[in-house]
Order: C-alpha cells, then sequence, then structure tokens
C-alpha cells in the first residue's frame, strides 16, 4: 500500500483513515470550536490542523460528505476542492448551509470534508486553426435531448 505522509500542525488534529476497506475516500475532521451555520452566518472556514506531502504526478480532491448534503444540506463552498501537489499548508474547509430556512451545528472533530488522491497528468498546449470533427460538434448543453 503507498504511503502518503502527513504533518500535524496542531496536535488535536487527526490523521485521516478510511472508514471502511472499499472506501474510495477519506475523511478530514475540523478543529473549530462548535460552529451554528444559520441563515446570517452560511459559511465557515474550518481548520484540520493537518498538511499533506501529496506526491508528485498526483492531485488531492475534497468532496462534500454524502450525509451533509442529503441531510442538512450543507456543501464544500467550491464544490470540489483541488490541493495540488506543490501545496504544503493546512489543508482548510469552508462550508455553505444551503437551506437558508435551517440551521447546522458542526462540532469540534466532525468530519468536514472527504477526500481522495488521484492521478494528473500535465499537457503541452498546442493553438490549431481547426478541432476534430465530431458527430455532437459544437451543440451545447441539452443537445443530445436527455
Amino acid at each position: 500500500m503507498n504511503k502518503l505522509k502527513i504533518k500535524k500542525l496542531n496536535k488535536q488534529a487527526i490523521v485521516p483513515k478510511y472508514a471502511t476497506k472499499g472506501a474510495a475516500c477519506f475523511d478530514l475532521h475540523c478543529l473549530d470550536d462548535d460552529v451554528l451555520l444559520t441563515v446570517d452566518k452560511p459559511t465557515h472556514i474550518f481548520s484540520t490542523g493537518l498538511a499533506f506531502d501529496i506526491p508528485e504526478g498526483k492531485v488531492m480532491l475534497a468532496f462534500s460528505r454524502s450525509s451533509q448534503g442529503f441531510k442538512y444540506d450543507v456543501r464544500l463552498a467550491n464544490c470540489t476542492g483541488v490541493i495540488d501537489s506543490d501545496y504544503t499548508g493546512e489543508v482548510k474547509v469552508k462550508l455553505t448551509l444551503d437551506n437558508m430556512t435551517n440551521s447546522v451545528l458542526v462540532n469540534k472533530f466532525d468530519r468536514v470534508c472527504q477526500c481522495m488522491l488521484v492521478d494528473v497528468e500535465q499537457f503541452e498546449f498546442e493553438e490549431v486553426d481547426e478541432l476534430k470533427l465530431t458527430e455532437r460538434g459544437d451543440n451545447g448543453i441539452g443537445s443530445t435531448g436527455k
């Protein structure tokens, strides 16, 4: 199994783990004291107290946890977080309350997002006058009738 180097920036930080053998993502936990997301304060940036040594050729992607969205209408503010391999600072998580009729309490040490590492490849860009011809072409959103 590959190893991902993690640095605790706070002694209370929780080292992530996979919840099950088949899990694609691992959870990050917040260190902030209890935070109430409300109509008046629908967002908050949470500290994880962790920094990662992401291998070159990989990226760490952060996603909302399913239960946050389905149960509480809470999501990552940027929908998907992208942590590049050359970033070695603390990973923070900004949550946003989408349902402006509820409030949601996020407790200290709650899981605030789920992350996975995936391969990335960089490309050299080449400007051309024409692109390949396809059946769809430049027909945009809704063009397939589905």
